[in-house]
């Protein structure tokens, strides 16, 4: 004989919270809890009745129990993306003085400002995150990189004010008959 389902003492949160979820994923925690409990389907039909295995039920009635006890609090999405480490306008507020600054310079000098998104993060994060985060809040002028260290601009114009003349080639040498 299969054994009884647990979880009776959390039946009539289920209930409630059924009646009031806002996401799928809270109807499939009360769900999971009132459909053995409440109309005697086994964790198998359950299952099917939800759309997951049996050891999905099984993790929902368990994390209901959890939240409903305190011992877990429950997920929310605090208004961010996916994948996101902060608010668009947290971002925003970390971006606002380096994109004042490159409004009067023209550019944006990406390695610090990563460094310093890095450090309000306390995480690591790759560059082309940065450019994303520049590009979500509009910013998209692209410039050059810096001359190099060791290049020698006087060196550079004077070998451009002596450079030869182009060659003098023929416009089209292919038309030109052979002998």
């Amino acid at each position: 004989m299969a054994r009884l389902a647990g979880g009776s003492e959390y039946l009539n949160a289920a209930i409630t919270q059924a009646a009031s979820a806002t996401t799928i994923g809270e109807l499939r925690m009360a769900q999971a809890l009132l459909l053995p409990l409440k109309f005697g389907l086994s964790l198998d039909d359950a299952g099917v009745v939800l759309g997951v295995s049996k050891s999905w039920v099984l993790r929902l009635r368990k994390r209901f129990g959890r939240i409903q006890s305190g011992e877990e609090q429950p997920k929310t999405r605090k208004g961010l993306r996916n994948r996101a480490r902060m608010t668009f306008e947290a971002e925003a507020a970390l971006l606002a003085p380096h994109i004042e600054q490159a409004k009067q310079g023209g550019v944006i000098i990406v390695p610090s400002l990563k460094a310093q998104i890095e450090a309000a993060l306390g995480r690591p994060m790759a560059r082309s995150t940065v450019y994303a985060m520049l590009h979500r809040h509009g910013w998209r002028k692209l410039a050059p990189d810096k001359r190099h260290p060791q290049s020698d601009p006087v060196a550079q114009e004077a070998w451009e004010k002596n450079s030869p003349k182009q060659s003098i080639k023929p416009k089209n040498a292919s038309t030109t008959p052979r002998r």
